[in-house]
């Protein structure tokens, strides 16, 4: 069978233990973006599974009719909002998804954090430079960690900020703000006062028509002028351009980020690389090796498991007379 994997960009897969599961197979690997139909058509010739990476690729109809041979889609990740499953049912073309460890995106999120509270990349330079000590930073002990939204992710990071002795705070839906106070987290009454309360704001939305451009420059210039905004979770959560003029006004003071708009981003003079008070990681809040050994072991077991005859494990196994 030939098995094509996109967008593997730093050229992990092939390293994983994971990997070994394919050896019977003739494999493809790209690690830059397809970019083009005629690219498209190329990566896709006689191509029967098809591994995608996240939301890295869009796969929508014009993608898919030029695979004829694809029979199967098997995502590295959760089923994501850029592949077209109504096309891919209308083909016959099976989806399957699989799930990773659940901690590298919470861990990378604080990792951020205390880099970012700390100026560690400052002080790293400076040293490099010759210079002994940059400007200082400052704790996390005794300050206020606001989440907005309370999924998976940032409970890990409630639990995080209460190990650190920081005061949590939750913002979000009604939903959330319940799952909060169930655990003893304090809620904020209103978006307002969550803003202006808290030192350091970490968004955990998921992406959908309802939170895009949710969060715009009015929101965030009601942070403190020493407060730290973070973004682990989805670009498209901001307004275009709302991080931007936010800091350009000096509320929040400082960011740290790890999504973007566009990716990937190539382009070092970007507006937001270009600025001192912001940290910058290439979307590598899922990128780990643990997480990715769960991600590429599940996503090739489920190649395998088609080639087997199975079906009930396919996101549309209905479509195939399976059970969903």
């Amino acid at each position: 069978m030939r098995i094509v994997i996109l967008d593997d960009y730093a050229d992990s897969v092939r390293h994983l233990q994971a990997f070994s599961a394919l050896s019977a197979h003739q494999v493809a690997i790209y690690h830059s973006p397809t970019t083009s139909p005629a690219q498209w058509a190329e990566r896709l010739a006689g191509t029967q599974a098809l591994v995608s990476i996240r939301e890295r690729s869009t796969i929508d109809a014009a993608v898919l009719d030029l695979a004829p041979s694809l029979k199967i889609i098997s995502c590295a990740g959760v089923l994501p909002v850029t592949l077209d499953l109504a096309a891919c049912n209308s083909r016959g073309i099976a989806v399957a998804a699989s799930r990773g460890t659940g901690h590298a995106t919470a861990e990378l999120c604080w990792a951020m954090i205390l880099a970012s509270e700390r100026r560690l990349i400052s002080q790293v330079q400076s040293l490099h430079q010759g210079r002994w000590q940059a400007p200082i930073g400052r704790q996390l002990h005794g300050r206020t960690l606001g989440l907005w939204g309370f999924g998976k992710i940032a409970q890990q990071m409630a639990q995080y900020g209460r190990a650190f002795g920081m005061k949590v705070l939750i913002w979000g839906r009604a939903s959330s703000l319940e799952r909060a106070a169930s655990q003893g987290f304090e809620c904020a009454d209103s978006l307002p006062s969550f803003l202006a309360q808290s030192d350091v704001v970490s968004v955990h939305l998921k992406l959908t028509p309802e939170t895009l451009h949710l969060i715009g420059a009015s929101d965030l210039m009601r942070m403190k002028r020493d407060a730290l905004f973070v973004n682990t979770s989805r670009a498209g959560l901001l307004a275009p351009g709302a991080l931007e003029q936010a800091l350009d006004a000096g509320h929040p003071g400082s960011a740290a980020i790890d999504v973007f708009d566009h990716e990937p981003l190539t382009d070092p003079n970007d507006s937001l690389l270009r600025r001192s008070n912001v940290l910058a990681t290439p979307h590598i809040g899922f990128v780990e090796q643990d997480n990715y050994e769960a991600f590429f072991s599940g996503a090739f077991d489920n190649i395998q498991r088609f080639v087997a005859g199975e079906r009930s494990h396919l996101v549309n196994a209905a479509v195939f007379g399976g059970s969903t």
